[in-house]
């Protein structure tokens, strides 16, 4: 666990916890904690070390990687700091393609058959950046790695990303998080049950 970085979200007000009233995901899910990394943008020591942090790893793991991509938008500002470490170009997925120019979903100058590693802010399902994943496959890139901030360790993410054969790792994790927060054992117990199953709106208000 990177401490610099868990103290850091703390510290800035990026991560939140509440056990009696839900953070709404995009995808209808009900969350005990919520972790805004768009927030790091404004505090230059911590996302001078998360740029550091996911160098460190990339550069050690995947050393043949020939570009470096951002899923759009919160993955963009991460992926590039750590594109100029390493000297390589930058590619970013859009959500969806453009409907105007060249109508394209990639951003950025590339070659079919290059080597890259994604870089997501967080993952909470996996379905963004599995969708960034194919469409970078689709473009003809081969996607080594999914590199996040922040995991939250779903089983369904690690579902997915295992049937689509994406290799994944985060500099931070919910387990990491809840160690670092000290929670009680009804804290514990609550968070526990929600990772079982996120969709089990029942938890709430017992």
């Amino acid at each position: 666990m990177s401490n610099i970085i868990v103290e850091g979200l703390v510290k800035i007000g990026a991560v939140s916890l509440n056990l009696e009233k839900p953070f709404i995901w995009a995808s209808g899910i009900n969350s005990p904690i919520y972790c805004d990394n768009r927030k790091t943008l404004g505090h230059y020591e911590i996302r001078s070390e998360i740029a550091a942090q996911l160098y460190a790893y990339i550069s050690a793991t995947y050393p043949e990687v020939e570009v470096i991509g951002g899923t759009a938008t919160a993955g963009i500002p991460h992926a590039t700091s750590v594109a100029d470490k390493m000297k390589l170009p930058l590619v970013y997925f859009r959500s969806k393609a453009k409907d105007h120019g060249t109508k394209g979903q990639i951003e950025g100058d590339f070659t079919k058959g290059q080597k890259v590693v994604i870089i997501e802010d967080l993952v909470s399902t996996g379905g963004s950046v599995i969708q960034s994943v194919q469409t970078a496959r689709d473009a003809g890139m081969e996607v080594l790695a999914v590199v996040s901030i922040f995991n939250y360790e779903l089983e369904s993410a690690m579902t997915n990303f295992a049937a689509e054969g994406i290799e994944n790792h985060s500099i931070l994790t919910f387990s990491d998080l809840s160690e670092y927060l000290k929670l009680n054992e009804k804290q514990q117990d609550f968070l526990s049950s929600w990772r079982k199953d996120p969709f089990d709106n029942s938890i709430w208000g017992k």
